[in-house]
C-alpha cells in the first residue's frame, strides 16, 4: 500500500468524519452521514493497520473514530456521579428491598441461639461434651475477655473485619445454591447459645453481653443484612414472578450483589468499634450507646434512604444503559 497515495485519495471523508464527529448538535442527514463516515473509516483504519502498522495517518483516524464512537455510545458518566448515584439510590434501595428478609433471618438467628444456650446451659451430659472442665472454665474467665485486647487495635480491627466481610460476601456469593445462607445462619446462632451457656455456667454471662453488644450489634446486622440479600437472590429464580428466570436472576443478583460493599463498610465501622472501643476501660453505657447509634445509622439508611431510592422508582439495578436493553415478556 501506498500510504501517501491512500491517504490522499480518503483524506476529505477523515477531514469531514472529524469534523462532524465534533459538532454539538447533529440532524437526521448528518447523523446518517457520521454512521457512514464511521463504517468507511473503521474498514480503512484496518486496511492501513493490516499493511503498514501504526503510521501518523491511522493515528489521526483512529481519534477521529473514537470521537465518532462516543456521539454513538454516549459520553461515559462522571465517576463523582456515579458514586454519588450508587450510595444515594443503587444501595439503599436494595437495602430496603431486603429489609423483611432482614428480620427475619435476625429472629431465626436469635431464636436458635437462644434454643441452643437453654439445651447446652440445662443438659449436664451436653456441656461436659464441649471439652475439659480446666478448659472451659479458663475460656469463660480469662480468654474470652482477653481476646478483645491480645493485638493491637488495628491489627485486631483488620482482622475481625476482614473474617467477617468474607463470611458476608460468601453468603451473597453462594446465596443462589440455597443451603449456603442457612449453614451460615446455624453455624452462628449455634456459635453465640454455646458461647452463652458457657459463659453462664462459670457466672460470667454478663461479660459476654457486654463485650459483645458495643460491636456486635451492627456486626450482626450487616451479616443479616448479607444473609438476607444472599437468599432473595436464590428465591429470584425460584419464584420469578412475570420474569423468565434468567431475567429475574440476573436482575435481583446484580441488585443485590451491590449489598456485598454496604455490609464491608458496616463491618468495617464494627470492627473499628471491636478494635479500639471494645477494650476501652470506658463506662459500658458509652461503649454500647456507640454501637448503638452506629446500628441505627445503618438501620436508618436501609429504611429511610431506601423507602425514598424506591419511591423514586430505583430497584438498586443497574440502569437500562449499563445492563443493555430488556427482553419484554407476557405477565
Amino acid at each position: 500500500m501506498d500510504l501517501d497515495a491512500y491517504s490522499a485519495a480518503h483524506r476529505a471523508d477523515w477531514d469531514r468524519l472529524a469534523q462532524v464527529a465534533r459538532q454539538r448538535h447533529l440532524d437526521g442527514a448528518e447523523a446518517d452521514e457520521l454512521i457512514e463516515l464511521y463504517q468507511s473509516g473503521a474498514t480503512q483504519l484496518s486496511a492501513m493497520k493490516t499493511t503498514v502498522g501504526e503510521s501518523v495517518p491511522a493515528t489521526r483516524l483512529s481519534l477521529a473514530l473514537s470521537r465518532a464512537r462516543l456521539r454513538f455510545t454516549g459520553a461515559p458518566s462522571n465517576p463523582l456521579e456515579q458514586v454519588t448515584r450508587f450510595f444515594a439510590l443503587q444501595l439503599p434501595a436494595a437495602l430496603y428491598r431486603i429489609r423483611w428478609a432482614t428480620l427475619a433471618v435476625a429472629f431465626a438467628t436469635v431464636a436458635i441461639a437462644a434454643a441452643y444456650a437453654v439445651w447446652v446451659a440445662n443438659d449436664p451430659a451436653v456441656f461436659a461434651s464441649l471439652g475439659p472442665e480446666a478448659t472451659l472454665r479458663r475460656y469463660a474467665e480469662q480468654e474470652f475477655v482477653a481476646y478483645y485486647s491480645n493485638n493491637s487495635e488495628a491489627a485486631f480491627a483488620g482482622q475481625v473485619w476482614t473474617n467477617n466481610a468474607w463470611i458476608a460476601a460468601q453468603c451473597i456469593m453462594f446465596g443462589i445454591v440455597g443451603v449456603w445462607v442457612p449453614y451460615v445462619i446455624f453455624s452462628n446462632a449455634q456459635g453465640l447459645g454455646i458461647t452463652a451457656a458457657i459463659m453462664d455456667h462459670y457466672d460470667r454471662l454478663d461479660h459476654f453481653f457486654l463485650y459483645i453488644a458495643p460491636h456486635g450489634q451492627l456486626e450482626l446486622y450487616a451479616i443479616f443484612l448479607a444473609a438476607a440479600a444472599g437468599l432473595l437472590i436464590f428465591w429470584s429464580w425460584v419464584a420469578p414472578g412475570g420474569r423468565t428466570r434468567a431475567q429475574a436472576l440476573a436482575e435481583d443478583g446484580r441488585a443485590f450483589f451491590t449489598i456485598v460493599v454496604g455490609t464491608a463498610l458496616a463491618l468495617l465501622i464494627s470492627g473499628v468499634i471491636e478494635g479500639y472501643v471494645t477494650r476501652q476501660d470506658w463506662p459500658w453505657a458509652i461503649k454500647i450507646g456507640i454501637g448503638t447509634v452506629a446500628l441505627l445509622a445503618v438501620v436508618g439508611y436501609q429504611w429511610g434512604v431506601g423507602r425514598r431510592a424506591v419511591r423514586a422508582g430505583e430497584t438498586g439495578d443497574l440502569t437500562e444503559f449499563e445492563s443493555g436493553s430488556r427482553e419484554i415478556v407476557s405477565a
